[in-house]
């Protein structure tokens, strides 16, 4: 999709860079009652596995190595091509959005952080589609 937007000149809005709050952090320890997954708005409790937990948690720790939360070098990941002209997050208070804008301040990754998120990365398995079954 990049490569494209580069070759035709357009930019890309990233949604939901955050993956539905699954990047957020806050299921790490346990579904809040006010949540996507507690409502079943978009997410599937089903998706918060151990082998999923593990990854986040792996993430966690690259996030804080770079002085950032999770939310902030996850927003940072994307923001960092600059063919991602906006990134659309689901604040649900005005302290993430303060928060989260935070990740502008630090949008460059060394090679082994690339390295380590895309291994990560590489070992997350999600549905083609969250919202596949719509």
């Amino acid at each position: 999709l990049l490569s494209t937007l580069k070759k035709l000149g357009i930019g890309c809005i990233a949604f939901s860079p955050l993956a539905q709050g699954m990047l957020s952090g806050k299921y790490l320890k346990k579904i809040p009652k006010v949540s996507r997954i507690s409502d079943n708005s978009s997410l599937d409790k089903k998706m918060i596995t151990e082998s999923y937990l593990i990854k986040i948690k792996h993430l966690t720790k690259i996030a804080k190595k770079r002085n950032q939360s999770l939310p902030q070098m996850a927003l940072s990941w994307v923001l960092r091509d600059n063919k991602i002209t906006s990134a659309l997050i689901g604040a649900s208070s005005a302290k993430q959005i303060i928060e989260n804008t935070k990740c502008v301040e630090n949008l460059n990754f060394s090679s082994e952080e690339e390295a380590l998120i895309n291994e990560a990365l590489s070992k997350i398995s999600l549905p083609e589609s969250l919202w596949a079954s719509e």
